[in-house]
């Protein structure tokens, strides 16, 4: 009887615990595959099932846009918005395109050599493609440029560009992080984690990379040296993250899991400092929801957005 009343207890302080969302907004019942916040967390991209790639403002909850991908309404698997919220990336299969955020337009749509896996676009409109073939393409459609980048061996699961697309950072199977310069294809630095690599990121500077295996190492590495500056202070056996985005400065990681938490970490340290749990629609058919992006809005908000269509608002 103890034991049972201990766990009632113990459940019940962990809800208390999880602080409630100040502000939640609908933006989709449907399906969705993926999802995108921008920088300070304006604005929400969303690929449903059956309704295109949907733009949202978040500070008027109106949608801006609707986009239709290629020629078939369906399959984006991976979005993105340039961290000055100019462009928007929307990445299928067997297409990539890119999106002006000031009036909509289409600014150009490319087949793909092999299928699509995530996708990044930089502040003067430069694309990176991740591929399950291992290999990566770096697109400038303004400059009409085009680099493949071969230094993975197997699939390339996450990429990101720094805000003026000269550096990518690129992620695989192959247990391998590689940054590169993005207008030429030259590595740079090459880090070597114990399992595959299922999360890159880099600050909009690209100073700084961040990489997280798909067991529980999760690093922070100086993109001039090459050295290895902190790591994240997990207490678990894994954790994998879905969402990852320098905030306030550089001085804190803003991540997101496939598990519905939202956590703060203090980068120099690596402490946790702040942890939230994502709801669940009220017809949602399963508890689980992966978070898909996470930003700081107003210097002390915290803004994520889920697989479940929600975007949660948290004072930080």
């Amino acid at each position: 009887m103890k034991k049972h009343l201990l766990l009632v207890i113990c459940t019940i302080l962990l809800a208390a615990c999880s602080p409630k969302a100040e502000d939640i907004s609908i933006l989709t019942t449907e399906p969705s595959y993926s999802a995108s916040l921008s920088s300070h967390g304006e604005f929400a991209l969303v690929a449903t099932q059956n309704s295109g790639v949907q733009c949202w403002d978040l500070s008027t909850h109106t949608l801006k846009y609707q986009w239709i991908h290629g020629d078939i309404n369906t399959g984006v698997t991976s979005t993105a918005i340039s961290p000055n919220g100019a462009f928007a990336a929307s990445l299928s299969r067997d297409s990539v395109a890119i999106w002006r955020m000031a009036d909509g337009k289409s600014l150009g749509w490319w087949s793909l050599p092999s299928s699509g896996e995530s996708v990044a676009v930089a502040d003067n409109g430069a694309l990176l493609v991740g591929l399950n073939d291992g290999s990566v393409m770096s697109l400038n459609s303004a400059r009409s440029a085009l680099i493949k980048f071969l230094g993975h061996k197997d699939r390339v699961n996450s990429v990101a560009l720094s805000a003026d697309g000269r550096l990518a950072l690129t992620g695989s199977n192959d247990m391998q992080a590689i940054l590169w310069q993005a207008q030429t294809g030259q590595p740079l630095h090459t880090w070597t984690l114990s399992s595959r690599i299922t999360k890159v990121a880099l600050n909009e500077s690209g100073s700084l990379s961040f990489t997280n295996g798909s067991t529980n190492e999760a690093k922070i590495w100086d993109n001039t040296s090459g050295n290895l500056l902190n790591k994240l202070d997990i207490q678990r056996r894994q954790m994998n993250f879905s969402a990852v985005r320098f905030v306030n400065n550089d001085t804190q990681i803003l991540t997101g899991t496939p598990a519905r938490e939202v956590i703060l970490w203090q980068r120099g340290t690596g402490k946790e400092i702040g942890k939230w749990q994502i709801s669940l629609t009220k017809n949602s058919q399963s508890r689980g929801a992966v978070v898909y992006s996470v930003a700081i809005r107003d210097t002390n908000k915290v803004v994520s957005i889920s697989s479940q269509g929600l975007v949660e608002t948290w004072q930080q």
